[in-house]
């Protein structure tokens, strides 16, 4: 077997499932089924020692057939996922097909080995399988028929019923992205925010959850509650799938057959097949068997998975975090650039637990920006009288004064996926009652915060750092229309930075968190040009300020804590345990991030920016008061003005450690009594320690596996696709 790009195709074998139909033109350079019908490699375990009398898995002999590897196969896998790849890695059409058939072909030798392995020694849940069992699963069965069975067999009923819905939800989404152009076409009177004008959306909203599969059960025996939409059914055999809005049965048939074009010109249907009925065909078989396949090779890692987890003592834990802490304090106490890359890059599963220096930190930038208008007037204003370098922060004041924010989510009624719905009794409807709060009742993600009946399965991922109850800070009104469709008008409110600020601190003290204000703002702040300049001072650095200087310290608005509560400090070890004041606090603000932040970079970050106490390249007013409130403490806040308009920075974490007031590094604590509570930096821990281990460890296996079996025991006929490889030279 080929070397090239082998890893590759290992990793890969586990990836290439049901995957979306990639829109690109047909790839056959003959359009002969007969051509597609040609076996391109050959998958047999038998012919390992290991199965011949006395071998090890002798037992397990009749459980492997000779797995054919088809030309068609080759194409479809191409066309579910090969052909991003190729995009990815720039590829040529020869490097492409060579891994697509190196990872065919480990596939199906791991597919083989989990068979026999599964027989030997049960899953993870106990279960057992036999030769036996298996045989009387295929039956008289022939061809796909049999193959679909014989995989079926060492899946359970729910893992069964969870690959058959994952592959129908992936072919719906292919033939919903088709007919979304259609009806966007058709649907002349209703306008839609087109989806790259959409807000940006928090991390994990409206998200199904991966072990989710809706089912109900019809004669005793459970089935999918979900159905692939072609245009032709029924709804009440849909189920669960969801229409998209303004479909229309014109809509979706023409939808259904471009995506059957596709397929023909693929030859992955064959004409004459009985296309109204799409479970019936072979392209929904081959998906088919990848699908069992697929959930066959999960079925394994989840087997190794449970043997790893087993290895993963509380001394091994303790042992690998007092490693890590050892070599964050060698690498980062005295590398600044590594440390400053590191910060960069931390997450849940990359952690930082030593700082170069204790005044490093992340902040959360909302942005109220200045109107084009303003920032206009402010680029053609003269310079402060005496500025050397040409500032205007006077004339910047008053510009400040007359700047209005508005809520940023109006996308979120009105693109092609309505992600509202009306709050209930708990909703933030502002800070004033006011007859015009009153009328405030829209939510987002609603799916996002519904809890599952006990016993029950969640069918969303519960959205996380992200409070939920700031309700749509304008007016909405909601018609239906004749046709169904819904329609929005959206007037948002405009507020200043004062009525923000009065928002953010009732909104937090409505979710249980209290505000400390250090420095409120004066008039002197808008109407004293001079107000920004020094007279001389040495601050508290050390740093010699002298007459005309710019005093950064002016330029803050008003400074606070958020978080602090009746316990003495912030405990940055549970920023992101729910229930916590800790986490309360960052999910509020992030949430306020999202309905008035225009600094959209700024959104989805892990904890925001990086903070450094050193010179940045952020503007010098933001740099100063960042790097204050990193100094103060997480939960502390600032408000300040750039030319961009007013900025509230908060910080979600600092190394300078609150509970011994600042004066010393903040470090992380492994506790292993805490790895249980969902969100402690314990749990996170080793979560990610876990992860690791079983990743590394079901990769070896694979790799063992397959490098034991692979060469002795398959053949791949590369004369049959050449023609696919010469595609680069035709077009």
């Amino acid at each position: 077997m080929r070397n090239k790009k082998k890893a590759f195709a290992i990793v890969l074998a586990a990836a290439m499932t049901c995957g979306t139909l990639a829109g690109c033109d047909a790839l056959t350079t003959t359009n002969v089924a007969k051509d597609y019908a040609q076996t391109i490699a050959e998958v047999d375990l038998t012919r390992s020692a290991d199965f011949a009398e006395g071998g090890k898995f002798a037992a397990f002999r009749d459980l492997v057939t000779t797995a054919t590897i088809s030309k068609r196969d080759m194409v479809a896998s191409y066309l579910s996922s090969g052909y991003s790849v190729q995009q990815q890695y720039n590829w040529t059409y020869a490097d492409t097909f060579d891994t697509i058939a190196d990872t065919l072909v480990s596939r199906q030798v791991f597919v083989q080995y989990a068979k026999v392995y599964l027989a030997q020694n049960g899953d993870k849940d106990g279960n057992q399988y036999t030769v036996e069992g298996y045989k009387a699963a295929v039956g008289s069965l022939e061809g796909d028929a049999a193959e679909i069975a014989g995989l079926g067999y060492f899946l359970t009923e729910d893992e069964r019923l969870k690959a058959d819905y994952d592959l129908m939800v992936s072919i719906n989404n292919t033939i919903d992205s088709a007919e979304q152009g259609y009806i966007d076409l058709a649907d002349d009177e209703h306008e839609h925010t087109a989806d790259a004008d959409v807000r940006t959306l928090p991390t994990g909203a409206e998200t199904e959850a991966d072990d989710y599969f809706p089912v109900t059960v019809v004669n005793d025996k459970k089935q999918v509650n979900y159905g692939i939409y072609t245009g032709r059914e029924d709804s009440a055999t849909l189920g669960e799938y969801e229409k998209l809005d303004g479909s229309t049965v014109t809509t979706r048939k023409k939808a259904y057959v471009q995506f059957l074009s596709s397929l023909l010109s693929n030859n992955l249907i064959e004409k004459g097949e009985d296309t109204n009925d799409f479970y019936s065909t072979s392209y929904y078989a081959i998906e088919q068997k990848s699908a069992y396949e697929a959930a066959i090779i999960n079925k394994m890692s989840e087997k190794f998975g449970v043997e790893t987890e087993a290895a993963i003592t509380e001394a091994s834990a303790q042992a690998q975090f007092d490693k890590d802490l050892e070599s964050n304090k060698v690498s980062y106490k005295s590398d600044k650039s590594a440390f400053e890359s590191a910060l960069d890059k931390m997450s849940d599963t990359s952690f930082v637990l030593a700082p170069f220096n204790e005044d490093y930190g992340f902040v959360i930038n909302i942005l109220l920006p200045f109107s084009d208008l303003q920032t206009q007037m402010l680029g053609e204003v003269s310079s402060d009288l005496g500025d050397t370098k040409g500032n205007h922060f006077a004339a910047r004041a008053m510009l400040l004064k007359a700047l209005r924010a508005t809520d940023q989510r109006g996308t979120w009624f009105t693109g092609h996926e309505d992600y509202s719905f009306e709050g209930g009794a708990d909703a933030f409807k502002g800070a004033e009652d006011t007859e015009e709060n009153a009328k405030r009742e829209w939510l987002f993600f609603e799916n996002s915060f519904n809890e599952p009946a006990e016993g029950e399965t969640a069918k969303y991922e519960v959205l996380k750092n992200y409070y939920g109850k700031y309700t749509y800070n304008g007016t909405v009104t909601k018609t239906e229309a004749d046709d169904g469709d819904t329609e929005y008008e959206i007037k948002p409110n405009k507020i200043d930075i004062d009525d923000f600020l009065a928002e953010m601190k009732a909104y937090l003290k409505q979710a249980g968190v209290e505000v400390s204000v250090e420095k409120e703002a004066t008039d002197a702040y808008y109407t004293n040009e001079n107000y920004y300049y020094t007279e001389g001072f040495t601050d508290q650095d050390g740093t010699v300020h002298k007459a005309g200087d710019v005093d950064y310290d002016a330029f803050i608005y008003e400074t606070g804590k958020i978080g602090y509560f009746n316990e003495n400090y912030y405990d940055a070890n549970q920023i992101f345990k729910k229930g916590t004041k800790e986490n309360i606090a960052l999910s509020v603000i992030n949430e306020l991030s999202f309905a008035y932040n225009t600094d959209t970079a700024g959104l989805n970050t892990y904890l925001g920016y990086s903070v450094s106490p050193y010179k940045t390249s952020y503007m010098s007013e933001f740099e100063y008061a960042a790097q204050q409130v990193v100094k103060n403490g997480a939960g502390s806040y600032a408000v300040v003005p750039t030319d961009y308009g007013w900025h509230i920075i908060y910080c979600t974490f600092s190394f300078r450690d609150a509970a011994d007031a600042g004066k010393n590094a903040f470090e992380f604590t492994w506790a292993q009594d805490r790895k249980f509570e969902e969100g402690t930096f314990s749990y996170l821990y080793y979560e990610s320690l876990k992860s690791t281990a079983v990743s590394t460890f079901t990769s070896n296996r694979q790799s063992d596996a397959i490098d034991t079996y692979v060469d002795d025991c398959s053949t791949i006929f590369e004369d049959r696709f050449a023609d696919l490889k010469d595609l680069d030279n035709h077009t």
